[in-house]
């Protein structure tokens, strides 16, 4: 059975080292050092990542590095990675050892019984705000891609090449790992964890990548969105028709009353505002469909280290 791990990374050119002595350590009690390859993805990063990637190569004989043409995202890198991968199983995780290797082995143990298998931290050595945004995406994903509830999701996980296969037919250029495992199977498993605090330097993560990950499962992957559309605009329509009925019992019993002109104002505005937001909705999902069909590649790679001459030739994704 051949293992395949792949890692994007991003501002981690001190912890590579590190990283790559881990994972192969842990490849070796397992037995699993001379079947396996490490597919590490620079995602453009704009420190020394790559030169330190293509050296490790001459270092680590599994290892294989993807250099993308400019930073495409973390999930697109991963789908770069996909298609090169070969292993009967493969592990995404992230590159700056939170995630440990040391629960590699348990990871591929659990898809036994299962095609997909999550970690699952107890306790994570996250900024306070990444974390409630972390919860606040795993909560809608329960609604927007069909998330069981009691299941959370991580970057740190492991499936089988059938989960792989179906994931890297995926063409569109805003993949949603999470959202295409979830609509390729239901046998998932979980394990716990502890999650480490990062090796080296700050994490990548911010507020606006957290907000560009939660589009992606909305707009990509459900039309949930739009259903509430329909939803909040019947509920609008009835409260109006209540106000209009209010009005217009209100003026019989009393004639002399003074029509409410800032609440009318307010109403407006508010009806207003919720016709914009829904508005903007429905253009994200044109426009996505229009990049899809116009082709826009979900990743460009400009170089790559450590393929043998003998494997096939590595493609650009479109």
């Amino acid at each position: 059975m051949k293992c395949s791990i792949v890692i994007p990374v991003y501002r981690s050119a001190e912890i590579l080292p590190e990283l790559l002595r881990q994972l192969n350590s842990e490849l070796e009690k397992l037995g699993l050092r001379n079947d396996s390859e490490l597919i590490l993805l620079n995602d453009a990063s704009p420190d020394k990542s790559w030169e330190t990637l293509r050296a490790l190569t001459f270092q680590h004989d599994n290892l294989k590095a993807l250099n993308l043409a400019k930073n495409f995202g973390q999930h697109n890198a991963i789908m770069a990675g996909l298609r090169v991968a070969t292993g009967d199983f493969v592990v995404l995780m992230d590159d700056d050892l939170q995630h440990s290797p040391a629960y590699i082995g348990k990871l591929i143990q659990s898809l036994e019984k299962a095609d997909v298998c999550f970690v699952r931290f107890e306790k994570r050595q996250h900024e306070g705000w990444k974390i409630v945004g972390s919860n606040f995406n795993n909560l809608l994903a329960s609604y927007l891609v069909s998330k069981p509830k009691d299941l959370y999701l991580s970057s740190f996980k492991a499936f089988r090449k059938h989960i792989r296969d179906a994931i890297a037919q995926y063409e569109g250029p805003y993949p949603y790992i999470d959202g295409l495992i979830l609509r390729s199977t239901n046998r998932i498993q979980v394990i716990d964890a502890v999650h480490h605090e990062r090796y080296s330097g700050k994490g990548n993560y911010n507020l606006a990548r957290s907000v560009s990950l939660l589009m992606k499962m909305a707009t990509g992957f459900s039309v949930a969105p739009l259903r509430l559309a329909i939803f909040v605009g019947v509920a609008f329509g009835v409260i109006s028709f209540l106000l209009v009925v209010y009005v217009v019992f209100e003026k019989i019993v009393n004639p002399n009353v003074q029509p409410g002109w800032t609440s009318i104002v307010a109403i407006i505005l508010a009806v207003s505002g919720v016709q914009m937001l829904f508005l903007g909705l429905i253009g994200e999902y044109i426009g996505r469909l229009y990049l899809n069909s116009n082709k826009k590649p979900q990743y460009v790679i400009r170089e790559i280290a450590g393929f043998q001459k003998s494997e096939k030739e590595i493609s650009n994704g479109i």
